[in-house]
């Protein structure tokens, strides 16, 4: 069964930087894509980058240019390092792991990290 432990989030002000990591445990027999989805409060969950194994990324549109994803294979881990962070950041950060069979939106899923940007 393939557990994803998130860490990090919390609070920072607009304009500051925060970094998530995602560790994968267990095992999953196929090529997989690592990435980062967020919820803020009656939105839905959108995704915000993701990665596959050969190092290639997606960013959404609203993090370009501030957001970098970048993905361990030797630990199967990935981080999210944000910067220049507005308030409209504000959410649930989750993990996902997904084989690279499967659609976007679907997969494996921390927990959740909270981000609030915020003065």
């Amino acid at each position: 069964q393939v557990q994803l432990v998130e860490s990090g989030g919390g609070l920072v002000q607009p304009g500051g930087s925060l970094r998530l990591s995602c560790a994968k445990s267990g095992s999953i027999a196929s090529i997989f894509i690592m990435g980062w989805y967020r919820q803020a409060p009656g939105k839905e969950r959108e995704l915000v980058a993701d990665i596959n194994a050969g190092g290639v990324a997606y960013y959404a549109d609203s993090v370009k240019g501030r957001f970098t994803i970048s993905r361990d294979n030797a630990r199967d881990s990935v981080e999210l390092q944000m910067s220049s962070l507005q308030p409209e950041d504000t959410a649930v950060y989750y993990c996902n792991l997904r084989s690279i069979i499967t659609n976007r939106g679907h997969g494996y899923w921390g927990q959740g990290t909270q981000v609030t940007v915020s003065s």
